[in-house]
């Protein structure tokens, strides 16, 4: 039976929603795996304390890391991890790229730009 299309889970729409721009997009489809792939042969390295194996797990973990943040910084703005310490220590974060007039309308709607929270009054 085939199932209708379904919803996706609001991680996953707000983690779509977060790489809108298409190089950015297709950096993380292809930084992703290695980073996972370099996660798993971390524990093949723990078994067989074998420093090749160890090279090879750094280099995909760290490759595949690397190409994630060149997509962010394609895009502007902070990769997840660095926005969840940013919201923990109460700086300013950029979480999702700014649309075409952004910049307007939100000063114009009185939020900040970054976190879309209402800006301060001044005074």
């Amino acid at each position: 039976m085939v199932y209708p299309p379904q919803e996706p889970s609001p991680l996953i729409a707000h983690w779509v929603e977060r790489h809108r721009h298409p190089l950015s997009f297709a950096l993380h489809m292809v930084g992703i795996p290695p980073t996972i792939l370099g996660v798993l042969l971390f524990s093949v390295y723990v078994g067989l304390l074998s420093a090749p194996v160890m090279a090879l797990s750094l280099a995909l973990f760290f490759g595949g890391y690397l190409l994630q943040f060149a997509g962010h910084v394609l895009e502007g703005t902070d990769p997840g991890e660095i926005v969840f310490f940013k919201k923990k220590l109460g700086m300013p974060y950029v979480e999702f790229p700014p649309a075409r007039g952004a910049v307007a309308t939100a000063a114009s709607a009185g939020r900040d730009r970054t976190t879309g929270k209402p800006a301060a009054a001044p005074g």
